[in-house]
């Protein structure tokens, strides 16, 4: 049997840290602190051989630095050796850093503490600059620390330049030797229990427990602070009876029973809350047949733990479902993990500590990607995973460089600073499509109304690339039908393709996907900017909107209906119609379609043929679907498409590394996202201290309520009654609220509290709502409904 996915969680200290091939800003909240314990002199060589020593082969020069205008060389040869030794000033754990390239590999990055090798990286051949770190070094006050590079047979030549020591971040919590690369090496077993090479899931090695419950594999770990984790594994058996538990100070505070899967699927005990000095203790036991595990980690829980009820227990467990297992991707912040994983690369090529991020993308790579980050943004702000979204998409921003004809990098690894090697060549030779650049605008502005975090505002790299966005990348990439909409390259995903749907369509240059994407971003930068207090950027950008949606419905989409609508066009400008999955179905979620009759037509075209011979193979695809005609207010649609998702969790991804469906990451978050934002319809302004709510219960769901929505620093209770009643707890946080309830259709009375209101109407993307706007101040409730 093939194994599945081959992520390794392993502490890898002596590995090589590969990182961007172009350097780029750094980024702020993932950016480890400058080192107290440990300042590195020169450290870029810009002062010469100021605190280096040269060995005769070795020197400063000018050629081609990383950064400023020097850096330092190694001539071919292992007797070549350029050093700093330093004293350390205070106790600490250090992680200490080098950009590197050579003209062959054999070279070597080594620290030594008072004489003795601490950690080493080998140099690999690479002819563009790579970070490489050696992480987790313990000094005391006083201690002699040597920083050096050491040349080597066949590497041609070893260029260096900004070595930086920064204090590492030790999480309090961590699991030794999670992938059993390391043998037995912090784990206890039984007899009957041990490692093995036959069918790992990652790497090359996995424990394996042998029938009976008397089977135990154990570690137990000190915590070394305080807080709330989850702890996953890879599991596979022969039948049923095994469990993953988890004990605190010998007390089961979770258990998970492994189901019968002969296959790996991933397993998580959730929310266990640890003390300074507290005794974790993780274990499996065996079953009725043999069980393999494999690659542990362990996630900070999410800061926020949203609760449904309802009349329908299948969004109960849905929600319950989803929210567990989407905050079992989040990785911990400081710890070592690999880098680059992928099919072609079971163990990575290096280890780095993670930043705040969350898997998003296939579960078989160590890292996220554009697409799948910007689909669950929502999801993940709805469980307070705020810094890892700005992390996120701060780092993809701050990618998007000249050099890159500002498309921001496709793929990152999880420490937030190295491209996934198996989606990046070089600057001219790497993955990107077009919607994501855009996308990354939208997801910001969704970002800032859950969070209320003045960054997407005032961090100038996140501001930067909305401008480069909507202005520089589409002049960049608009010459062969030149009409202000962003082209693709028409060729391949290396060179730039124009749609998110990849399978037969890369000879497009235009794609509805792509223009719709635009679209969004430049809505998302007009309230950006007016949220900013820049009014003349943001009525540009709200009339460069309006122009667009005009076009795309007037020119670009042409006048024919359902199979006849234009999704695309050719490199010759030919236009092209029929199914477009991504093409079709994204442009009608980006709302570029003008209401009526035509988008009716068309949203019936596109449920029909999601389920026809022309179908999606990859479960990633349906989960846009509940977005998508939650957006028209075809809640009995959206909610079916959410079940059908929901249900086929079980089935093996079409990729076999990926696992099983509900171990794709953006099923869970999407499933989170579109209880809040889709069945309860909260449409979040934490900047504005407001929100707004729209019953989209479908039919046979008589009631839904959430518990622990939060929107900035405020907590709320949502609950709707069928169509016609809302009510709205605000349980937590010291502001008062604006809270607009919405009800869809042009209702003859609203009242609040049982007291009638004047009222209102609006229309939003071609619906009629009736509505009504009450300040919800702290500790306070209020309930709307209409007849």
């Amino acid at each position: 049997m093939n194994p599945p996915r081959t992520l390794r969680l392993t502490l890898l200290t002596s590995l090589a840290v590969l990182a961007p091939l172009v350097p780029f800003v750094p980024l702020g909240v993932a950016e480890a602190a400058p080192s107290g314990a440990i300042s590195v002199v020169n450290p870029g060589f810009e002062q010469g051989t100021t605190g280096w020593t040269f060995t005769s082969g070795t020197g400063v020069a000018t050629n081609a630095p990383r950064s400023g205008s020097k850096l330092a060389y190694l001539d071919e040869g292992t007797s070549k050796k350029v050093s700093q030794t330093l004293t350390a000033t205070a106790d600490g754990v250090v992680d200490l850093s080098a950009w590197v390239t050579t003209g062959g590999a054999g070279g070597k990055f080594l620290v030594r503490v008072n004489g003795s090798v601490v950690g080493s990286a080998d140099l690999a051949g690479r002819a563009a600059y790579t970070r490489y770190t050696i992480p987790r070094v313990a000094v005391k006050n006083g201690d002699t620390v040597e920083i050096s590079f050491q040349g080597g047979s066949g590497t041609s030549y070893i260029n260096v330049d900004d070595i930086e020591a920064t204090t590492s971040v030790v999480p309090a919590v961590e699991i030794a030797n999670p992938g059993f690369e390391q043998g037995t090496t912090g784990w206890t077993f039984t007899s009957g229990a041990g490692i093995a090479t036959n069918r790992p899931h990652g790497g090359t090695k996995l424990a394996y427990l042998d029938q009976t419950s008397a089977k135990k594999v154990t570690q137990t770990i000190t915590a070394t602070g305080a807080g709330m984790f989850d702890f996953s594994t890879w599991a596979a058996t022969g039948g049923t009876g095994g469990k993953f538990l988890v004990r605190v100070n010998g007390s089961v505070v979770g258990s998970v029973d492994l189901p019968s899967r002969s296959t790996y699927s991933r397993h998580t005990v959730s929310r266990v809350s640890v003390k300074s000095g507290d005794k974790v203790e993780v274990g499996f036991e065996g079953g009725v047949s043999w069980v393999n595990v494999d690659d542990l980690s362990v996630s900070p829980a999410a800061p926020v733990d949203p609760t449904v009820t309802s009349s329908d227990p299948k969004i109960v467990a849905m929600f319950d479902w989803a929210k567990r297992k989407a905050n079992s991707f989040v990785q911990l912040p400081g710890a070592i993990g690999p880098i680059n994983v992928d099919e072609g690369h079971l163990a990575g090529t290096g280890s780095a500590p993670y930043g705040p991020s969350y898997w998003a993308g296939y579960a078989n790579r160590s890292g996220y990607y554009t697409r799948d980050l910007a689909h669950q943004v929502g999801g993940a702000s709805v469980l307070g995973l705020n810094a890892e979204n700005k992390a996120m998409l701060r780092t993809h921003a701050a990618s998007a460089t000249a050099q890159h004809k500002y498309y921001p990098v496709w793929a990152f690894n999880f420490d937030n600073q190295n491209y996934l090697a198996t989606d990046y060549r070089d600057p001219n030779f790497f993955v990107r499509e077009v919607p994501a650049a855009f996308e990354v605008v939208e997801k910001a502005n969704a970002a800032y109304r859950w969070s209320g975090d003045s960054a997407y505002v005032n961090d100038p790299v996140l501001w930067d690339y909305y401008k480069h966005a909507t202005k520089e990348f589409i002049e960049l990439h608009d010459s062969a039908k030149p009409n202000g909409i962003a082209e693709g390259a028409g060729s391949h995903i290396f060179a730039g393709a124009a749609s998110y749907k990849e399978d037969g369509d890369l000879h497009v240059i235009e794609a509805g996907d792509g223009i719709g994407a635009q679209y969004q971003a430049f809505r998302a930068l007009s309230d950006l900017a007016a949220s900013k207090g820049d009014t003349t950027l943001s009525n540009t950008y709200k009339q460069k909107a309006d122009d667009l949606k005009a076009y795309f419905n007037d020119t670009w989409a042409g006048s024919g209906n359902g199979a006849d609508m234009v999704r695309a066009y050719t490199k010759e400008g030919e236009p092209v119609t029929g199914w477009g999955k991504e093409m079709s179905w994204i442009m009608l979620q980006k709302e570029i379609t003008a209401p009526g009759a035509r988008t009716d037509a068309y949203l019936d075209y596109v449920d029909t043929e999601s389920q026809g011979s022309g179908r999606s193979r990859n479960i990633e695809a349906y989960t846009y679907l509940p977005d998508v005609f939650f957006t028209y207010d075809r809640n009995d649609t959206a909610w079916k498409w959410m079940k059908y998702v929901y249900d086929q969790r079980d089935v093996q991804h079409v990729n076999a590394a990926q696992g099983p469906n509900g171990d794709y990451p953006e099923v869970s978050y999407t499933l989170v996202s579109q209880t809040v934002e889709g069945l309860m319809g909260v449409r979040p302004d934490a900047p504005a201290n407001s929100l707004s709510t729209l019953s989209r219960l479908p039919s046979g769901m008589g009631w839904l309520q959430v518990k622990d929505i939060k929107v900035g620093g405020n907590t709320f209770t949502l609950r709707h009654d069928g169509a016609t009643s809302s009510k709205l707890t605000n349980t937590a946080g010291s502001a008062s609220y604006t809270w607009e309830a919405r009800f869809a259709g042009d209702h003859s009375t609203i009242k609040v509290d049982g007291v009638a209101q004047t009222k209102k109407t609006k229309v939003v993307n071609g619906k009629t709502y009736t509505y009504a706007t009450v300040t919800v101040a702290p500790g306070q409730t209020a309930t709307a409904t209409v007849s």
